[in-house]
């Protein structure tokens, strides 16, 4: 089988609306070469129906592959209970590691890391992996663009991140757009059902972006 790479990423990590995705992609080095071929990189710098296309392939040729959600109230809950999503994320990531890691021996993991101080945060994700002594550790900044383990990983959890808002579209509307705070479409949407679907679960109510829309409705009532 040759060595295992088990590449990690996330998508949905700054939207205001849905699910943050983190998927893991478990690969040989012979597979490596076979996922080059196939034009395996970034997700960012694919179209979304290239990305389905080769979620599809990715999934046939890995030896596993594990996606696991953070939904708005997860994600709202840690940044209230004081845990960032920096740490939130080392705590998802390292749940994929642990579903995996699972009688395939050495495996290394390379991790597209989140935090700008990548000794630190790795010292943390170790803190809730349940077996270290098989496992090498690689942290780097752009691990997405230079490693097509982490690209793979990528493009599946962009692929569950569009899926998860098709879904969301589908029950609120059409025009609630890709869900991040630069798209304007879904800050219009925002201004027009943060009181409306507050409730829902779809909203990052600890994102400045829903307490600013928020603040607004709140001040209309007074006036």
């Amino acid at each position: 089988m040759g060595v295992l790479i088990l590449g990690i990423d996330e998508a949905g990590r700054g939207p205001v609306i849905g699910p943050m995705v983190l998927a893991g992609c478990l690969i040989t080095e012979e597979t490596q070469t076979e996922l080059k071929k196939l034009g395996i990189k970034d997700s960012k710098e694919l179209t979304q129906k290239r990305r389905e296309y080769l979620s599809e392939k990715i999934k046939e040729i890995a030896e596993t592959f594990e996606i696991v959600l953070s939904p708005p109230i997860e994600i709202d809950n840690s940044i209230n209970d004081g845990t960032n999503l920096n740490l939130l994320e080392a705590k998802k990531i390292a749940e994929i590691i642990n579903k995996i890691n699972k009688g395939y021996g050495k495996i290394k993991v390379i991790i597209d890391c989140p935090s700008v101080t990548i000794g630190k945060w790795t010292d943390h994700l170790k803190t809730h992996i349940e077996t270290l002594s098989n496992l090498e550790i690689v942290c780097e900044h752009k691990a997405d663009k230079n490693h097509v383990s982490v690209s793979a990983a990528s493009i599946l959890a962009k692929c569950v991140r569009e899926k998860e808002m098709d879904k969301l579209k589908e029950k609120y509307g059409i025009e609630m757009g890709s869900g991040y705070t630069s798209d304007p479409s879904t800050i219009r949407f925002l201004e027009l059902n943060v009181e409306k679907h507050n409730d829902s679960g779809i909203f990052r109510k600890s994102w400045e972006t829903w307490r600013k829309e928020s603040e607004k409705i709140i001040q209309r009532r007074l006036f």
